[in-house]
Formats: C-alpha cells, structure tokens, sequence
C-alpha cells in the first residue's frame, strides 16, 4: 500500500475508533469505562489503540471533538428555518437548546466532559485549545443570533450581546455538572426559562 493509502486507511480506523468510543462512553459511562475498554469495542489491543492518539487526554479530547461534530450534523438549524433574521436567530438558539436537550441521553459523554474541562484549563493540557475553539465556536454562533433578537425587540439590549452569549454559554456547561448530581434537573428548561426572562414582550402579555 502506498504512503497515501496508508494515511487515509489510518484516519478510516481513527474515525471508527472514535465513533464507538462515543457509543461506548455515551451507554456505559465514563467511569465504567477504561482505555483497554475502549480498545476491545474497537478491535484492538491496547497498545493499538494509543497508536492512533498520543496519550487518554488526547484520546479523550477527541471524543470529545467527535462529539460537537456528531451533534452539530444533527441539530444544525435546518435550511427551511432561514426565513426572516429573527426566526433565523431564533432558529440558532432553539437548535443549541436540542443539543443541551440531547445531553440528559448520553451521561457518559456529560461525565466526560466535565471531567476534562476542569484539567483542560491548564494550558499544556492536551484538550487546552479544544475548550478555547469551542468558546470561540459558541460566541460566534451565540452573539450574532442574540444581536438580531435585540435588534428586533425579542431580547432585551441592556445587556451587550457578548455578555449574554457567555452568561448562555457558562449556563449551558455548568447546568452539566448540576445534572450530574441531579438527574432531574431539565438543562434545556432552564436556560429556555432565561432566555424568556429576557425577553421583553412577556412583560407585555403579563
């Protein structure tokens, strides 16, 4: 096999791998879960395994990679709901809340990245940059959409669209850790119940 066909097989397995770590994370939970665990759902030993990824941080951060990828395919605003600015920026957040919705289905990939994002705040971390592309990833989805409902009377403008992007943002992650501990707790629910706060035509209809 040529060199070009051995690095696209190579990328084949690294996909593979990654695709039945999150089935495997997602159903069994993290601390249920080992490396060599992993690598026997995958087909692999071990040693196999972490050919393909540095280290279990960098592995771990993978999935985690594989994760937003999974979930942005299938909670994507659809085409159909770009119609006026506000039902499009409307659209961006009601897909952000089926995402955060989606996350009570799989409490091994919640345990996951809770677990991660406390270490990944030391910069040498291997999942370091991850949480920053995704910080950065979220404000630019968040703050144009939030942009649009202030300018069009559906959130209130006293309070900078950034500001209100990552007040949504740390909501969103910490509601995590606070579901981790609470089952019952609804994520989506909670940040929809803000978001509503926030609009100024409920004070209209109370």
């Amino acid at each position: 096999m040529n060199r070009r066909g051995s690095y696209a097989k190579g990328v084949a397995k690294r996909e593979e791998i990654l695709t039945t770590a999150l089935d495997v994370i997602a159903r069994e939970g993290l601390r249920r879960t080992s490396v060599r665990e992993l690598a026997d759902a995958a087909g692999l030993s071990q040693a196999g395994l972490l050919h393909y990824f540095d280290s279990k941080e960098e592995l771990y951060t993978a999935i985690l990679r594989k994760r937003d990828e999974v979930d942005h395919a299938a909670h994507a605003p659809r085409p159909e709901s770009a119609g006026a600015p506000g039902d499009a920026a409307e659209a961006v957040l009601a897909s952000f809340l089926e995402i955060v919705r989606h996350n009570a289905d799989v409490p091994g990939l919640v345990q996951l990245f809770a677990h991660i994002s406390v270490d990944a705040a030391a910069p040498e971390h291997p999942a370091h940059e991850f949480f920053l592309d995704r910080q950065r990833y979220l404000g630019e989805l968040l703050i144009p959409a939030i942009t649009t409902l202030q300018a069009e009377g559906r959130i209130v403008d006293t309070i900078p669209a950034a500001t209100l992007a990552t007040v949504v943002h740390a909501l969103a992650d910490g509601l995590q850790t606070h579901w981790l501990l609470d089952p019952n707790l609804d994520m989506a629910g909670t940040i929809d119940a803000l978001l509503g706060a926030l609009d100024p035509r409920q004070e209209t209809t109370r």
